[in-house]
């Protein structure tokens, strides 16, 4: 997942924005060269230094933020404390009654170490405490 995405990413239950970014694992892809027409390339929100445009000090290094995907990690909404597994550099951003229990209580388990502990015990829909 490019962090570019969570400028427009926004919770499907409740729409809150912007989610928090947890990352465990980052790929950086140094051949991706991506010439932008204009700096910030993002809108509202830079994940890349986790600071919104509006509050930025200096000109953000868009080329250097475009090599990186986000390969592991979790999306989280802190108005509904409802969480959104990254896997594979793909933010899985499903309705609750879409969602595979097994497999997100899977992944709670695999990255347990590196999940606060409020969404590992008391993450929604469902926990380790669930």
């Amino acid at each position: 997942m490019k962090y570019r995405l969570m400028d427009i990413l926004a919770c499907p239950y409740d729409k809150s924005f912007p989610l928090k970014l947890y990352i465990f694992k980052v790929n950086k892809y140094e051949d991706r060269e991506v010439k932008f027409k204009k700096n910030p390339v993002c809108e509202i929100f830079c994940s890349f230094k986790n600071i919104y445009v509006k509050e930025l000090k200096e000109e953000p290094k868009c080329e250097e933020c475009i090599k990186y995907e986000v390969d592991s990690g979790l999306l989280y909404c802190e108005k509904c404390g409802r969480w959104y597994p990254i896997i594979d550099e793909i933010p899985i951003l499903l309705p609750d009654e879409l969602r595979n229990k097994e497999e997100d209580l899977e992944f709670l388990k695999k990255y347990r170490d590196k999940i606060p502990e409020n969404i590992a015990s008391g993450g929604k829909p469902w926990s380790l405490q669930s």
